[in-house]
């Protein structure tokens, strides 16, 4: 990795791994480059059978997820969509809970928006990656599975 004021070249996986996934964002020291109030972006790894332990809820971003390889499945309530191809994505608004699951080893790439601080939730012990949205939301306990039509990619979300 190399970078100076203007630019900053680094490589996803190792870099993502220091911090949960997440390239860029709030979180990262304000003398970073990849420090950003506007906006997060995550390169995820996850491998066959990840998913998240707790449904998102009370988001207060926008979201963009886009499959990098594998097969990836979104859950929304009422709704749930299977990312299939290289390039498929999904956006989801302000106030969409939401959950997933790696049906395949997945690599998917999130953007977010805006960078908002709060939302990181310590996991248990030995789930450092369970959580695909990485500085996960903060939810009530409770939350279940929930059940909907699975839908090919390119349906609207919001």
């Amino acid at each position: 990795m190399h970078h100076d004021s203007a630019i900053y070249t680094g490589k996803a996986t190792p870099d993502a791994a220091a911090d949960r996934g997440w390239l860029l964002g709030h979180f990262k020291d304000p003398s970073d480059p990849r420090h950003s109030e506007d906006v997060e972006i995550k390169w995820g790894v996850h491998p066959k059978g990840d998913q998240r332990e707790r449904w998102a809820t009370a988001e207060r971003r926008t979201a963009l997820l886009v499959l990098i390889s594998g097969r990836f499945r979104l859950e929304f309530p009422g709704r749930t969509v299977v990312l299939a191809e290289q390039g498929d994505y999904v956006l989801w608004g302000r106030g969409v809970d939401h959950s997933w699951y790696a049906e395949e080893d997945a690599v998917v790439l999130t953007v977010r928006w805006p960078s908002i601080p709060g939302y990181r939730v310590d996991e248990p012990e030995g789930h450092a990656e369970a959580e695909a949205e990485g500085h996960a939301e903060a939810e009530p306990e409770g939350q279940g599975q929930r059940q909907g039509e699975a839908e090919p990619a390119g349906s609207p979300v919001l």
